[in-house]
């Protein structure tokens, strides 16, 4: 980071060594600044499916639509409103055998599988959800993500932060190589994704309750800010 910042510093020297171009061209020193923030997550997300597989492709159809029939309701009897939950995969695929006489694969029977997206609302109940999910038979659980939904809110005084990280930045080259800052020429915020907590549970019912630890989310916030290099210094 310090390299482009000492590049721009020679600019701005170059710029100040040619005042025909210094109108059009403001001499000017631009540096990074960052800052963080940490924050407990609001928002869990879980993936849940059911998978059946049966002689013919209706059966395995029927009985699939059946279990995930059951999961649907648990997950309503759970407080999840209907505009948390939304499938995310339906398949239905022929499973092959071998015969070893020929070498064939002949189709043995079908698989059916239908899985679900669900959003939870208040982090503390993702455990007791998860199970909720094994007992109405559920067997394939997904992976799962923690999120801060008010992250730009709460990035708000790391913003300042950032900005003060970055006048020290500039003040520091400044000294450096004997100019002094103007007033601030531009100011932009390079992007500043919010991390997410990843885990993969388990495929199959677990005869212990879900242990969960949502934990704490970081967020970063980076800022460019270019300033002015005073005439005459």
């Amino acid at each position: 980071m310090k390299k482009p910042a000492v590049l721009a510093a020679a600019f701005a020297a170059t710029l100040l060594a040619a005042p025909a171009f210094a109108d059009d061209f403001p001499a000017a020193i631009t540096v990074s600044g960052e800052a963080t923030v940490s924050a407990a997550p609001d928002l869990a997300q879980i993936d849940a499916g059911v998978a059946n597989d049966a002689k013919s492709a209706k059966e395995a159809s029927d009985a699939n639509n059946a279990a995930m029939g059951k999961v649907l309701l648990a997950l309503k009897g759970a407080g999840i409103a209907e505009k948390d939950y939304q499938t995310s995969r339906l398949s239905l695929q022929p499973q092959y055998g071998q015969n070893k006489s020929t070498g064939a694969s002949p189709v043995v029977g079908f698989r059916a599988s239908n899985r679900v997206t669900v959003k939870i609302r208040d982090v503390t109940k993702v455990a007791g959800i998860i199970d909720t999910l094994v007992g109405a038979g559920a067997n394939d659980i997904g992976n799962i993500s923690f999120e801060v939904t008010q992250a730009s809110k709460l990035l708000d005084d790391a913003r300042e932060q950032a900005v003060a990280d970055a006048r020290r930045k500039a003040e520091i080259y400044a000294k450096a190589t004997g100019i002094t800052l103007g007033a601030p020429l531009s100011v932009s915020e390079a992007g500043a994704p919010v991390p997410l907590f990843k885990a993969r549970m388990a495929t199959a019912p677990m005869a212990a309750p879900a242990a969960v630890a949502p934990g704490e989310e970081t967020l970063s916030v980076t800022v460019n800010v270019s300033w002015a290099i005073k005439q005459g210094q």
